[in-house]
């Protein structure tokens, strides 16, 4: 039997997976780690110690677990999350945190300096994207601008994944899908990266080489091999950002195949015909040259049941608490008893894009209990996420197939919720375990031990979310929409 391995470091948990050459788990492990938020606004992570020490220690663990023989390991592929962006030394050591994808809302000046000298009509245009607290090439000017003395020792600018592969084979490289993201250096139409629109923040030749991500990007080195367990000399794919891999994992082949990722933020990705431009989403090419993908997020979602949680649920115990909160939550009719809540307790990334935006608890009375509060919560996400769908839909493409992955998909509520408010079926596969499981399959697919239509014998479907209710929710979707477009001026002042 031959093995993959697969490897995704996630926002707050890093997994890793081994999988023999017909999609069976053999062994799998995990290891939390924090988000840090040293100011409101920032988001980061510890490259060393976070990304890679992580990296290190599940796979070392993996291996053990499994017993399986190093020489029967065929391949490796990791994601994480992203875009990211971390400045680097001429020998790839962290020179900062670093700052993570649109939950870090930092460099909101940045964004307007460059959209004033460039144009948003020509960003547009050229990158496929509006600059976004998700666009990376903002973030570096506010690193130009803001740490001098960090960009001056720069060598290269570097995201989660392309910092994990230089670790493992001491190559500078980044795949075209996570690439798209650093606007306005990336240019759609020529898929290379461009400094046509500005020359303002950093050299092209400080960014990685660009390869698409079922490319061999280069072997595990001697050094690597003793850090991490796995075998010298395997090859390693260029990977992905990790819901790219997530959508891997559930098999998205067509067009408008849609994947909803269920984590401590809600990840949307469309596969498309061509090219869609629209400023409310972002565009990307997909993992496969030639093909195409629309993707939207929001800032909170999985997070804000956490929150809830510790604010307002301290008393109940840690092992039953969600348990609990979700029974209470069933008490309560399908349109939280005229509760409307907006998750933009971090700002907002798709479609709205507005940093400033405020979480709401909007239409409070004397009568509602915990668990009206807690339902609202849940809607107020799937409300969020009917906002991506339609966006989807105005810019030219039609979901047809609805994959629901990642830790959400075990809230049953939280599924029942979205396909109600979306009025859309979800298709849940059998294996749920998310990126690092569709690493594993892309590893499997670079190596050629398996074809990319094989997924659906790896990961076969499960069930499907029916939806329910969809009329009841409508009204409440409508305040939903109303209730930020006639508050934001005020977020602003808050």
């Amino acid at each position: 039997m031959k093995y993959t391995v697969g490897v995704d470091i996630g926002t707050f948990e890093t997994k890793a997976v081994l999988v023999n050459e017909v999609g069976e788990v053999e062994a799998q492990a995990h290891k939390p780690h924090k988000m840090l938020v040293p100011r409101p606004g920032w988001a980061e992570h510890r490259p060393n110690e976070d990304w890679w020490g992580d990296f290190c220690e599940v796979t070392n663990k993996i291996l053990k677990m499994s017993g399986v023989k190093a020489e029967d390991i065929k391949g490796l592929a990791c994601s994480a999350i992203g875009p990211c962006m971390l400045p680097v030394d001429n020998h790839g050591e962290p020179l900062m945190n670093g700052v993570l994808y649109g939950v870090d809302t930092r460099s909101h000046k940045e964004i307007d300096i460059l959209n004033d000298i460039i144009g948003e009509s020509k960003i547009l245009e050229i990158c496929g994207n509006a600059l976004t607290s998700q666009s990376v090439g903002p973030k570096i000017l506010w690193l130009k601008r803001n740490k001098p003395e960090v960009f001056k020792k720069t060598a290269k600018i570097l995201t989660s994944t392309s910092f994990l592969l230089h670790k493992l084979t001491k190559k500078f490289v980044i795949d075209h899908y996570t690439a798209a993201n650093f606007s306005p250096l990336y240019n759609i139409h020529t898929q290379n990266w461009s400094n046509e629109l500005t020359e303002e923040i950093i050299p092209i030749e400080c960014l990685p080489e660009l390869k698409w991500s079922t490319e061999i990007v280069g072997n595990v080195t001697e050094k690597a091999a003793s850090e991490t367990g796995l075998p010298k000399g395997i090859p390693v794919t260029t990977g992905t950002i990790d819901a790219a891999a997530e959508a891997i994992s559930i098999g998205l082949t067509n067009e408008g195949d849609t994947m909803c990722m269920y984590g401590s933020t809600i990840f949307m990705i469309s596969l498309t015909r061509k090219q869609n431009s629209d400023p409310r989403l972002w565009y990307a090419p997909w993992l496969f040259e030639g093909e195409h993908a629309s993707m939207a997020g929001l800032a909170t979602s999985g997070t804000l049941t956490h929150w809830f949680r510790e604010q307002f649920g301290r008393e109940l115990d840690i092992n039953s608490s969600f348990t609990e909160l979700t029974n209470e939550a069933n008490m309560s009719k399908p349109g939280a008893n005229g509760i409307v809540f907006l998750p933009y307790f971090s700002g907002e990334r798709t479609p709205i894009h507005d940093p400033h935006a405020k979480g709401t608890i909007f239409g409070l009375r004397l009568d509602h209990k915990r668990g009206d509060v807690y339902r609202s919560l849940i809607e107020g996400i799937a409300h969020g996420t009917r906002h991506v769908i339609e966006a989807f839909e105005d810019a030219g493409t039609q979901t047809n197939s609805l994959y629901a992955v990642g830790g959400g998909t075990k809230n049953d509520l939280w599924m029942q919720s979205t396909s109600d408010i979306t009025g859309l079926d979800q298709i849940v596969r059998e294996k749920t375990i998310g990126a690092s499981y569709g690493n594993a399959f892309l590893a499997a697919c670079s190596t050629g031990l398996v074809k990319r239509e094989m997924i659906d014998g790896w990961n076969p479907k499960k069930k499907i979310i029916k939806s329910q209710n969809h009329e009841v929710h409508n009204r409440n979707y409508d305040i939903f929409k109303s209730l930020y477009d006639a508050t934001k001026h005020l977020m602003k002042e808050i």
